[in-house]
């Protein structure tokens, strides 16, 4: 990367005063490194390690996509942005535009568009690593494409809208490994600093053995867009495709799959079935629900209450919360006693001035991109593909569960043959009728 001042460029990304570390040290000791990698935990750096030039791909050059884009080349020395590719172009011309601002310009010949867009970039061989960031409904089939390109991956969650997909990944995730090619993918929490020292501490018994938990995101409605003039059948829904399932697989996984991952991770386990509920109210475009109800079974007597919400003008909050025999923690910074007592909290950095931050030294959306760097680095391999579409499938079991009404396991929910959208992917007119859910109707799990 040249003609480029970084310090304005962190600005412009609004990532200022994270800072590059060309040594990517470790923020804690030998032993602690040792405590991380033991537990299976992502390292907390402060930038990610000199080496090898990687050059990266970007597929899916939205809003998510561009960002994804500027985490990465923002995480250590070296990184490149090389080539686009997307099914519009308008989506194409914007992100090369926003990088050419930075002094970093993405050579035009190496930006493809359409459906088939993805498999042409993955065939450049100058590229490392490939950043998905399409709806989720493709992610499927691009990781498998990059995988057989021998390319490293950092994907968006959730990794596939329906168990077919979930049952891709997994294979490809096995495949990668095989070769030794690296994947990271945007579970952000386990890439956070506090997350991850308040998880360490329950690993070693401060809340006692795990009794039951909650987990919520309940928010206002996100975007949508309504339907322009000249758009066909498959543009609108991609270009809204937040709005319909088998794009994105509903917010219970576009969303609060994060929180549903968090609980799984602490839990150190999946759920074994799901009972639900949900309904519509308030949206204006697409097939989806306002609201899922869940109770998520563990086994073993333990459950978890997993709530999500979008609708305008209601009480908002995101977390989790789990509780032990002993104690219980709000998963992110801060353990009670059962009398509510805090026994411990996370020290967030202190200002110039000396007061507590509450925000960690570097967002985790960069170090999950220094963790991809560093591993490809440094060969401490890492593959979280499997982990995040197990936690995909529970979003997925919970989603199912509330559509239907029914009681579902995760055997069922994991061999079932669901596959959302329609047969072929191309512009024109889609054969498919959308409807909303409706529970204790006859579906097919």
């Amino acid at each position: 990367m040249k003609n480029i001042d970084r310090r304005k460029f962190l600005e412009n990304a609004t990532l200022a005063g994270i800072g590059i570390a060309g040594a990517g040290a470790l923020i804690s000791s030998c032993k602690r490194k040792s405590e991380q990698k033991d537990l299976g935990l992502a390292p907390v750096l402060n930038g990610a390690p000199k080496g090898k030039k990687l050059k990266a791909g970007l597929v899916g050059a939205g809003a998510r996509g561009t960002g994804a884009a500027i985490n990465f080349i923002s995480s250590g020395p070296d990184l490149e942005i090389i080539a686009l590719a997307d099914v519009f172009q308008d989506k194409i011309d914007a992100c090369r535009e926003r990088f050419a601002s930075f002094s970093l310009p993405i050579p035009v010949e190496n930006c493809f568009v359409g459906f088939e867009a993805y498999k042409k970039l993955m065939a450049i061989t100058d590229i490392d690593v490939v950043i998905l960031a399409t709806p989720p409904k493709f992610r499927p089939e691009h990781f498998l494409e990059a995988v057989k390109n021998n390319k490293h991956v950092f994907m968006e969650k959730p990794v596939a809208v329906d168990p077919v997909g979930i049952r891709s990944v997994i294979t490809t995730a096995r495949k990668a490994q095989a070769i030794g090619l690296c994947v990271v993918t945007g579970t952000q929490r386990r890439h956070q600093e506090d997350y991850i020292e308040t998880y360490k501490r329950v690993a070693s018994g401060a809340i006692g053995r795990i009794t039951s938990a909650k987990a919520f995101w309940n928010q206002d409605h996100v975007w949508f867009r309504t339907r322009e003039k000249g758009w066909n059948d498959m543009e609108y829904m991609i270009r809204n495709w937040n709005n319909f399932c088998w794009l994105c697989g509903d917010h219970i996984l576009d969303t609060h799959v994060h929180n549903i991952d968090v609980i799984n991770w602490f839990v150190g386990n999946h759920p074994e079935r799901a009972i639900g509920y949900g309904g519509r109210h308030r949206r204006v475009t697409g097939d989806q629900y306002d609201f899922f109800s869940v109770d998520f079974d563990y086994g073993n007597g333990i459950s978890s209450h997993s709530m999500c919400r979008q609708i305008d003008g209601c009480a908002n909050a995101t977390g989790e919360l789990v509780m032990g025999t002993e104690g219980y923690t709000n998963c992110m910074n801060t353990i009670w006693d059962l009398d509510g007592k805090v026994i411990w909290s996370f020290e967030y950095p202190k200002d110039e001035n000396g007061n507590a931050t509450n925000s960690i030294k570097i967002p985790a959306y960069v170090q999950e991109h220094m963790h991809l760097v560093y591993a490809i680095r440094t060969g401490n391999y890492v593959n979280e593909a499997e982990q995040t579409a197990i936690s995909t499938l529970t979003a997925i079991m919970g989603r199912t569960a509330a559509y239907t009404g029914r009681l579902i396991t995760w055997d069922e929910i994991f061999k079932s043959d669901m596959e959302l959208g329609p047969k072929k992917l191309e512009f024109g007119p889609v054969d498919m009728i959308f409807e909303t859910p409706v529970p204790g109707t006859p579906v097919e799990v």
